[in-house]
């Protein structure tokens, strides 16, 4: 029995090093937290049936090697990866190849679909499958489709909760224990699913999804009334895009007559009053007043109207975690079309997301606005104050300014005098 629990202790340690040395972000569902409640579940099943030690010790190493495959190989050949990294480990181990042959038989029996004949081989895919039962199965649904999508298995994703019930269906949990332990969670679990794939070919208003709970839905008149709040808010969002838009557009247009107005001052100060400076000394201050004021104000207008762009692209756990406006091209202009179709096509089965976007893409409107009309009012402030004081100086320059009279020479003789 020591011998056993070393083993057993032997493998923990081994796999848990395994999964931390090969640190996949992209297995959200296939990690260690799956496999150390498969464990957890063949313990608690093969309990129940109070199993013999060795047939416990042939599951739990089973059990802890079963998804080891998934580290080091894609999931079509994942069982045969994880037999061999079992077989290997326990070679080096233990010289018992009846036992090796023993778990490898349970690590292939995990592969769909199985069709287990020993209670061993039933106790191993009833704690694979464990979750089927639970009310955590939206959850870990959620996470195998979040895994396959990160793993680039697009086509296996494709109308998924359908083809997740018909997952459901054509499984079946093989011990007694477990039968009578999960079944009607498991069914519990396919009505939803089949809730949710009708009311998706019905085509629910994408915003009545959002905002209608489940029993004013059932309410004609309370969903005509949300109907109406949802037409409302579709068209409170499109009329605030549509008035930051145009308040940009406006700004725009305040920082071109600014670059223009200053623009034309500049040509004039220097094609004119620089010239000026050579004779009128007097109006050199006033005359570079003017043109550090008219030169600043250009400046400031521009750094209004200076596009700022993002870096282009997104990754697949951006959009699954709903980090990316992709509404603005700035967070996308860089990526390919398929995924960025990819990217939306998520986006718009995803409610929640889709209004998320909406209302990020007007918050940032108005961040760049608030930025835009902040330095035009200083575009503008500095100009009206640039020209009062190149004007007060002009001013002074001219009253203070006394010209010099030509000086006759007294000695000089007129050819006329006597």
């Amino acid at each position: 029995m020591s011998t056993y629990n070393a083993l057993l202790l032997d493998t923990e340690s081994y796999v848990r090093m395994l999964f931390k040395q090969h640190n996949h972000t992209n297995l959200v569902f296939h990690n260690l937290q799956h496999t150390v409640t498969v464990v957890e579940r063949v313990y608690e099943i093969a309990a129940h049936y109070k199993l013999p030690d060795k047939e416990l010790l042939e599951l739990v190493i089973a059990a802890w090697f079963h998804d080891t495959g998934h580290l080091v190989s894609d999931p079509s050949h994942h069982e045969e990866k994880s037999v061999a990294l079992m077989t290997e480990f326990l070679t080096s181990k233990i010289d018992d190849n009846e036992m090796i042959n023993r778990s490898a038989a349970l690590i292939r029996m995990t592969q769909l679909p199985p069709s287990p004949q020993s209670l061993q081989e039933m106790i191993i895919c009833d704690a694979d499958t464990y979750h089927f039962g639970l009310p955590e199965f939206k959850e870990t649904n959620k996470a195998m489709k979040k895994e396959l999508i990160l793993r680039n298995m697009n086509t296996l994703v494709m109308d998924w909760e359908r083809n997740s019930l018909d997952l459901l269906e054509k499984h079946q949990f093989y011990t007694s224990y477990c039968i009578g332990l999960l079944q009607k969670g498991k069914e519990k679990n396919m009505r939803k699913l089949n809730k949710k794939i009708n009311k998706d070919v019905e085509g629910p208003n994408v915003s009545e999804t959002l905002l209608l709970p489940e029993e004013e839905a059932k309410d004609p008149a309370s969903k005509r009334k949300n109907s109406l709040v949802a037409r409302g808010i579709q068209t409170m969002l499109r009329l605030t895009s549509e008035n930051h838009v145009e308040l940009s557009r406006m700004a725009d247009g305040k920082a071109s007559i600014l670059i223009s107005v200053n623009a034309i001052i500049i040509s004039v100060i220097l094609s004119v009053l620089i010239r000026r400076i050579e004779v009128e000394r007097h109006l050199t201050i006033p005359t570079f007043l003017f043109l550090a004021s008219s030169l600043t104000t250009i400046i400031i207008a521009i750094m209004a109207t200076r596009p700022k762009v993002s870096t282009g692209n997104f990754s697949r756990e951006d959009i699954l975690n709903k980090n990316t406006n992709l509404l603005f091209f700035g967070n996308f202009y860089k990526t390919k079309v398929s995924e960025y179709k990819w990217a939306m096509n998520t986006m718009m089965r995803d409610p929640d997301y889709l209004y998320s976007s909406l209302i990020m893409d007007i918050h940032q409107l108005g961040v760049v606005l608030a930025r835009k009309y902040k330095l035009i009012r200083l575009a503008y402030t500095v100009f009206m104050i640039g020209i009062f004081i190149s004007v007060l100086a002009f001013m002074v320059a001219i009253m203070v300014h006394t010209p010099q009279q030509p000086v006759i020479n007294s000695s000089s003789v007129s050819p006329y005098s006597s």
